[in-house]
């Protein structure tokens, strides 16, 4: 099952769903806001902000009792190579995080999210509330989770991605609303939130789960990169509205939803590319200097010096390294067109010009 909404309570829907099935869950729970009376603008107009039923609980252990129920459940769920975030304001991310660490979660990072443009503090008895904070955790301390880091160096201008992001609050057309011009939902995210985090924690055709799925946004997120998707939401109007933005979103292919930077090339090896005329038996191959040569054999080792060497020792001797071996593409070069080029560059055209065919995310077959 993927790449739906399920209208119900969330632990309930949950219990359903197999165990170790899910490789991502981005989590939006209420929050416990405990908010009193009415808030109003400066000048005077009554603010909307999250003074919801779903958000009401009789107390701060009643809170507390229902995220650990939905928090065992997702950590039923997640596979030992998935991963959770989890999102929350300073009301409930204290609770949040404790109870995931009585659950046995391992932490990952805690990241900033930075509003740029946040709700004032209209009675400016405080500081102006200008972020939240995000829990990336994953089932245990030995979990192997994904973690496309190219792909989030990209998309930070090519620098380290840091624990603190910077993204407007919802709002303008993206803002859902109802028949009546009001906010649908009052804590909306950021289409561009979700999809950071899912661009850099799953893979393409992974399956992401959204406990609480309000606008749907994470499911927004996840068909536009090419993921599979399970929303579960109370609501039924949250469930309209939802299904409404879902069926207007389509996959986006681009490097970012292949996870391209982060996706390692099949391996090949030398006797493939001999086979195949990109390198040819009794050629030299050389240091960068052209001096020197070792001469290729059938069997993709070199002769050097009358020694025969697999490429990696051998790159290592030409080179008098104290290393017994190298990566040897990283040192060979071989005559092309009458220049030098590295052998590495010859393995990349045999890359690109004999790619086999594989399911893209769409159901079609491509090369890739």
């Amino acid at each position: 099952m993927h790449d739906v909404i399920i209208n119900g309570e969330t632990i309930h829907e949950m219990s359903k769903l197999e165990a170790k099935s899910i490789d991502l869950i981005f989590a939006d729970p209420p929050y416990f806001m405990q908010t009193h009376g009415v808030l109003h603008r400066v000048e005077g107009t009554e603010f909307q902000g999250c003074n919801d039923d779903w958000d009401k609980f009789s107390s701060l252990n009643d809170y507390e009792g229902f995220s650990r129920k939905w928090l065992t459940e997702c950590r039923r769920l997640l596979k030992p190579s998935g991963s959770i975030w989890v999102i929350g304001s300073m009301q409930c991310i204290y609770t949040l995080g404790h109870v995931m660490q009585e659950l046995g979660f391992w932490f990952i990072n805690d990241i900033i999210w930075h509003k740029t443009n946040p709700t004032p503090n209209f009675t400016g008895s405080r500081l102006n509330n200008s972020h939240e904070t995000l829990l990336w955790a994953v089932p245990d301390k030995s979990s192997r989770f994904t973690f496309n880091y190219k792909t989030a160096k990209h998309l930070n201008d090519g620098k380290q991605l840091g624990s603190v992001w910077r993204f407007p609050v919802c709002s303008g057309s993206e803002r859902l609303r109802d028949s009546q011009g009001r906010k649908l939902h009052t804590t909306q995210k950021p289409l561009a939130l979700l999809e950071r985090i899912i661009a850099i924690s799953s893979k393409p055709g992974d399956l992401v789960l959204d406990p609480f799925g309000g606008t749907m946004t994470t499911g927004a997120a996840a068909k536009k990169l090419g993921r599979k998707y399970i929303m579960i939401e109370r609501d039924n109007e949250y469930c309209t509205y939802g299904q409404k933005r879902l069926d207007s979103v389509s996959f986006e292919d681009s490097e970012i939803s292949r996870a391209e930077f982060d996706v390692k090339p099949p391996r090949v090896s030398m006797i493939e590319m001999i086979n195949a005329g990109y390198f040819t038996e009794g050629e030299s191959f050389t240091l960068k200097d052209g001096k020197d040569p070792a001469y290729l054999q059938a069997d993709g080792k070199l002769i050097y010096h009358d020694e025969v060497f697999d490429m990696h020792t051998c790159a290592a001797r030409a080179k008098n390294l104290k290393a017994k071996r190298v990566n040897g593409f990283d040192y060979w070069h071989v005559m092309r067109g009458g220049e030098l080029v590295s052998i590495a560059a010859v393995r990349e055209n045999y890359r690109a010009e004999n790619k086999s065919p594989c399911s893209d995310l769409t159901g079609g077959n491509v090369n890739c």
